[in-house]
């Protein structure tokens, strides 16, 4: 072999090292998820790690109407016995519905804290009875410390699930998205967030944000920061001092996370600070779409030119009342695309003949469909990303939680038009419609904002494995968090060292004036004593 030939050949070998991601054994990974959309993201990782050969350990509860509970290879299911069933789960959600779309919008201030606050309630009952199930399993914590488990992949929707990591002792990832730059992400993982420039969730607020909206937005921020300690002191705290043995709080659990994957990006979120340890894997569920079944792609083919329109409120509305859906049925009937709509409500009066009713549909594969010219959807973070990676505009129905926030975001960068659930009619509808498809602008946006998702080094599904593996090999990533959840908030804020350069001024101050009076005092003695000679 010539010199030229070795040379390239070490070449050849060199890039190939290059190119070859960092070797992970197969790795143990105990995951705690929670339920409907949430859990679709975390099983989309889960399908990935079980493929790469990593072995996976569910925990979950006997009430689950998401997770899924059958055994397979790799796959294990621990399965905690809870006093409530799938129904009182679905009940729940339906109340919470009920009051915040139908009765929620109708009553006054405090009529609707206290049914939200009776919702809440519930669920936060039904989480600790789960907790409690979980932690007096002293069997079942035994065995999953002789597991030695490499890493604890959970989602906070629900509270005490990093407890279980300190628990076990093991590093943890988060997975979440709620409310990016909340007071979770804000108070626990010490992230930045600039009142001045990063609007608060909810508000509505774009980030260049006037004099007005700055109070509003750091008025705002203090009283989420307050309610948000408030709560987790009153229901939760308590609850970890008691499990731990010692006094614990949830805030100071959870800020022991080693990573933080938040399921969005920049063609979603404004600018802002981010932390080492916090990394985005929006639409790490987002796949090329594949064939509709047969009678579906009939139907969409049988629009024409005119092509269709998807719509879907999600997995957790199973009815509306007759008026809302008669209102939405009668503004699909006046324009001229083909209408594919999820419900499985009761089949509305006004509904026309463009318009098909499905139990389910195959949203990712419709919405990448070529015929497909807007997405009408109540704003939940994975129908967002499905509808950016396809580059489909869209028109929000926003409900409860994130959603009104998530569709703010997508109408201030040009993709959406918002409308109020409960205030819209027909025409209102109709005109939105008409709107998002025949102008070209809403097209555009949208075809940016894909753009700017598809244009990133590593996808985000590859993204997210990519932080757990490194977890794994690194037995943690301690070294990613700042030591900002060491400092208490007076040395955070610099109060201390401010409280000590103030007191440095005064005391100068305070010693000039007093130098100044004794110089004065002593000038007026020498010239009265001048003056008594003269």
């Amino acid at each position: 072999m010539s010199t030229r030939e070795r040379a390239a050949l070490h070449l050849l070998l060199l890039l190939s090292l290059i190119q070859t991601p960092p070797c992970t054994t197969a790795g143990k990974i105990l995951v705690w998820p929670a339920d409907f959309s949430h859990w679709l993201n975390i099983n989309v990782i889960i399908e990935e790690l079980l493929a790469r050969g990593h072995n996976v350990t569910i925990v979950t509860h006997s009430a689950t109407p998401s997770v899924k509970t059958e055994q397979s290879p790799g796959y294990n299911v621990e399965i905690i016995q809870v006093p409530y069933t799938k129904q009182d789960v679905f009940n729940t959600l339906d109340t919470m519905f009920k009051y915040w779309v139908n009765e929620v919008p109708n009553d006054d201030l405090i009529q609707s804290f206290l049914k939200i606050k009776g919702v809440l309630d519930q669920t936060t009952y039904k989480n600790q009875v789960l907790c409690r199930e979980l932690f007096a399993r002293e069997d079942l914590l035994k065995k999953w410390r002789k597991e030695q488990f490499d890493v604890f992949l959970t989602d906070p929707m629900y509270m005490c699930r990093a407890l279980l990591a300190t628990k076990l002792n093991l590093p943890f990832i988060i997975s979440l998205r709620f409310s990016f730059g909340s007071s979770m992400e804000r108070l626990c993982g010490q992230l930045p967030t600039p009142a001045s420039y990063v609007p608060a969730v909810s508000l509505g607020y774009k980030h260049r944000m006037d004099f007005s909206q700055r109070v509003k937005n750091l008025v705002f921020n203090f009283f989420q920061d307050f309610l948000f300690t408030f709560l987790t002191a009153l229901n939760w705290d308590p609850f970890y001092t008691e499990v731990m043995g010692k006094p614990t709080t949830l805030c100071d659990t959870m800020s022991k996370a080693d990573i933080w994957l938040i399921r969005t990006y920049w063609d979603f979120e404004y600018p802002r600070p981010l932390l080492p340890n916090f990394k985005f894997v929006g639409g790490l569920h987002c796949k090329p779409a594949k064939p509709l079944p047969k009678d579906m792609e009939d139907f969409v083919q049988s629009s024409g030119d005119d092509g269709i329109v998807v719509f879907s409120l999600g997995s957790m509305i199973k009815n509306l009342t007759k008026e809302r859906a008669n209102t939405i049925a009668t503004a699909l009937g006046q324009i001229p695309q083909k209408v594919l709509w999820r419900y499985i409500g009761e089949k509305p009066e006004t509904l026309a003949p463009n318009t098909r009713l499905y139990d389910w549909i195959p949203q990712n594969d419709l919405l990448g469909h070529p015929k497909t010219k807007a997405f009408i959807t109540h704003g939940g973070t994975n129908g967002i990303y499905e509808a950016i990676y396809h580059g489909v505009p869209m028109v929000g129905l926003p409900l409860f939680a994130d959603q009104p926030d998530n569709i703010n975001h997508m109408t201030t960068k040009g993709a959406a038009v918002m409308l109020d659930f409960n205030k819209m009619r027909s025409k209102d509808l109709k005109q939105a419609l008409d709107d998002v498809i025949n102008n070209p602008s809403y097209k555009e946006s949208m075809m940016r904002l894909s753009r700017i998702h598809h244009d990133q080094p590593m996808k985000p599904l590859d993204q997210a494995v990519y932080w757990i593996e490194y977890v794994m090999r690194n037995k943690g990533a301690k070294h990613l968090r700042v030591e900002a959840h060491n400092l208490t908030w007076y040395q955070y804020h610099c109060l201390d060292v401010a409280a000590f350069l103030l007191s440095v001024i005064a005391l100068v101050v305070f010693i000039f004036v007093k130098t100044c009076g004794l110089l004065i005092r002593k000038c007026c003695r020498k010239t009265s004593a001048k003056s008594k000679k003269e």
